[in-house]
């Protein structure tokens, strides 16, 4: 849910490591200065980073969890045990990983979803009939998207996509997908940014998905004449304006979550559709740990 925005980036930021260094932490997917990503690779780091979910969900976005995990005071679910998860951590940060933790993503491939009940964002959107259209590719489901305050920064985001690209090379993966949300339930606040959306990055023909109908709430609220770009892209989240950039897509409908206190929106993005300038910066990088 939360992001930084990679609008803007300075391309030259990023330093990839040596080879050596690659081949010593065999499963880093990226690393920037301080900060690397990899997955999480004992239960202890998934309690954490369900810890750094709680902090931004709860204690900022006021989400209301089931009661036993806001006595754990963790974001956790039934998809945790069989997701990967995505970690940013700060090497410079004294103690175990677990206390580097600052940034987290849950990753979930389709045929892990498959042995495993489905994917989570099928809970809010037709997710069934989008693989169905392509049974051919092969879907990842991105999800659980979580910086915390202080290192809401290009760099920072630059990494989890750096490890998001990474990872879908070692799994060979056509294309992604998950919930992107706006600040609370009250779709009209966000009437500019909605109608935006429709009108400019609507998933459409094979890529086209809906919400559930039950709980399918229009995104065309206002007359594309009446939609100023530039005051929609101010009023657009980072982490959307992110996937926009890349050259996503976006659901024909919204989803109110009452529990998350969001309004959620299905990002599309099918790896033939990211832009040869991402795919070159992010391949320089993440290829190298893709293997």
């Amino acid at each position: 849910m939360s992001a930084i925005d990679i609008l803007n980036r300075d391309t030259t930021e990023a330093a990839p490591p040596s080879t050596a260094a690659a081949q010593k932490d065999g499963d880093i997917l990226g690393r920037i200065g301080n900060l690397e990503t990899r997955l999480a690779r004992t239960a202890r780091e998934i309690d954490a980073a369900q810890a750094v979910r709680y902090r931004v969900f709860v204690d900022e976005m006021k989400a209301q969890l089931p009661l036993e995990a806001m006595r754990r005071q963790r974001d956790v679910d039934a998809y945790d045990a069989f997701c990967d998860h995505l970690l940013v951590l700060d090497r410079t940060i004294e103690g175990d990983p677990e206390d580097q933790i600052v940034g987290t993503y849950r990753l979930l491939r389709q045929d892990v979803a498959m042995a495993n009940g489905g994917f989570y964002s099928a809970s809010e959107f037709e997710i069934e009939g989008l693989l169905a259209k392509h049974p051919d590719k092969r879907f990842m489901e991105l999800g659980r998207s979580c910086v915390l305050p202080e290192y809401r920064t290009k760099r920072t985001v630059e990494l989890l996509w750096q490890g998001n690209w990474a990872y879908a090379l070692k799994h060979g993966v056509s294309a992604m997908f998950g919930c992107a949300s706006f600040p609370g339930v009250y779709l009209e606040g966000h009437a500019l940014a909605l109608s935006f959306l429709y009108h400019n990055v609507l998933a459409k023909n094979e890529w086209a998905v809906s919400a559930l109908p039950h709980l399918a709430r229009n995104m065309d609220l206002m007359p594309v004449e009446a939609v100023n770009p530039k005051r929609a892209l101010m009023a657009l989240p980072p982490l959307i304006k992110g996937y926009m950039r890349l050259g996503a897509m976006v659901g024909s409908s919204a989803v109110i979550d009452h529990a998350f206190n969001t309004t959620d929106v299905l990002i599309v993005l099918p790896i033939s559709s990211i832009s040869d300038r991402y795919l070159n910066y992010y391949g320089a990088d993440a290829g190298r740990f893709a293997s």
